[in-house]
Formats: C-alpha cells, sequence, structure tokens
C-alpha cells in the first residue's frame, strides 16, 4: 500500500510500534515475539527504511502521514502506540493530529521538543547535509564490524551480530535506487521546528501516556523523559531502565514489555 511495508502479526487488541532513523520493523521483533500471542502487533517501516520506498517528504510530520496512511488502510482504530526514537517524535506529530486512533501512547528514548536531532547526532546530520553520509554508510555493507564505531556503537550496549544489524537496517535502505541520497534527505529533514511547533497541542493531550527511559542514552538524556511529563497531561508515569541505552527496546525487550502490560490493563 503506497510503498509501505509492515509487520502484521497476533490476534487481539492492536499495538503499533513506530521505529526510528537507520532502523526498521526489525527493532521491535524481541518486543513482538512476547506480545504476539496476545496482541495483533503492527510495526511500520518508516519510508525510506526496511520495505518501504523512499518518498519526497520525509519530514517528521509526512512520516507521521504515512503512519495515518497505514492505520488507514488496515482500519486500525483504539491502538496502543509505542515509539523509539526519531518515531517517538512521529509519533507525538501523530497523537496531536489523530487523537482519535489511539488508546493510549509509550514513547522510548526518542526526540523531544529542542533536543531534535540530539546533539550527539549532529556530526551525523552534517555528514548527511554534505552528502558524504551515504559512501560512509556504504562501506559499512562491505565491514559489518564498523558497526560498533558509528551511531548504532553508542546506541546499543552491545553488538553481538553486526553483520545481521547491518542487513536488517542499512542494506534494505542502499539496495534501493537512490536509497542512500533518500537517507541523507530523511536526516536533514529532521528538524525541530517541527516539534516546537505542537508544544501547544501536547500541552493538552489527554491520552494516557506511559515513559519508558534508558539512562544510559548519550542521544537523549532522562531530563527529556520528564520534560515530557511536565507537558503532556496524560502522562501516567516515567519508567527509568538503568543503563539503558537509545535502542533498548531491541536489547532489553524483557524489560519493556512488563511495564506495556501494566500500563496497557490500567483502566
Amino acid at each position: 500500500m503506497n510503498g509501505i511495508h509492515y509487520v502484521d502479526v497476533g490476534q487481539g487488541p492492536v499495538a503499533l510500534f513506530v521505529h526510528g532513523v537507520g532502523t526498521s520493523s526489525y527493532l521491535w521483533r524481541n518486543v513482538i515475539a512476547e506480545l504476539r500471542d496476545e496482541r495483533r502487533c503492527v510495526a511500520i517501516d518508516l519510508p525510506p527504511h526496511g520495505g518501504s520506498a523512499p518518498r519526497a517528504d520525509l519530514s517528521i510530520p509526512a512520516l507521521a502521514e504515512a503512519v495515518e496512511e497505514l492505520c488507514e488502510e488496515l482500519g486500525l482504530t483504539d491502538v496502543d502506540l509505542v515509539a523509539n526514537d526519531t518515531g517517538g517524535a512521529v509519533a507525538q506529530v501523530f497523537a496531536v493530529r489523530h487523537r482519535e486512533r489511539l488508546r493510549t501512547l509509550t514513547l522510548t528514548n526518542c526526540d523531544v521538543h529542542t533536543n531534535t536531532p540530539p546533539k550527539a547526532f549532529e556530526p551525523t546530520v552534517e555528514l548527511a547535509a554534505r552528502g558524504e553520509l551515504a559512501a560512509l554508510t556504504a562501506a559499512v555493507l562491505d565491514q559489518p564490524e564498523l558497526l560498533a564505531k558509528t551511531a548504532y556503537g553508542d546506541g546499543y550496549e552491545r553488538i553481538d551480530d553486526p553483520a545481521a544489524m547491518v542487513d536488517a537496517y542499512l542494506r534494505p535502505i542502499f539496495a534501493k535506487p537512490d536509497g542512500g541520497r533518500a537517507f541523507e534527505r530523511l536526516l536533514t529533514s529532521i528538524d525541530a521546528k517541527d516539534m516546537i511547533a505542537i508544544e501547544p497541542q501536547l500541552t493538552v493531550l489527554t491520552v494516557p501516556t506511559l515513559v519508558v527511559w534508558g539512562t544510559g542514552d548519550v542521544f537523549f538524556d532522562v531530563s527529556w523523559a520528564r520534560w515530557l511529563r511536565d507537558t503532556i497531561p496524560g502522562v501516567r508515569e516515567i519508567v527509568e531502565i538503568a543503563g539503558g541505552r537509545l535502542f533498548f527496546p531491541d536489547e532489553r525487550a524483557g524489560e519493556l514489555v512488563p511495564h506495556l502490560r501494566r500500563f496497557w490493563a490500567q483502566p
């Protein structure tokens, strides 16, 4: 549908998962493995990630509309939305635009307000702006061991199988015609102005919201979890994952899932 690929497994109430820049629906595989017997788990590949095609507009609001397209196509309502990294920014925009779709919102370490993109990621964005990132990233396809020296090395506590991660995250992007350029455009389209613009709507967002934050993240400090709590009236609580890094939903899924179950079960 419109070039959007997604994972759709299990039956029951819908949990919709949104990843960030440079990953894919693969990020959520371990969470989904634990939930698929009790939930219909839908995980989107945001353009141009995974099996989804690139698009002309890769801004955060445009990606939020890609999520809306998927919900419309699949008839998803009363959704429990869970997001990470740039996907968290996408989810915030989606939530204020399409409140009627949501039952709950869960945000893990992600872009918030002026921390979009985060300062630690700015050198990567600058490479993209100069048109140099695609060639450097392509080199990692042939030398997966280099992955640990990229932003992924900061996002994970450990990378046990870099080749599998390259195959899941990077190769699908670069296998597409002009996929490398689309990836660069995506990074240069991430703009704090889009997040600052929705602050007034966040201050009246009453969707029940859970914030689960890894405390060892160099990109998204736990202070941003508190900003969400102090801004969104729907936030019920902050859960801190000690030492968790940006991609803890992947490598520490067993710690996230119990909090999701508990939160979803609340009246």
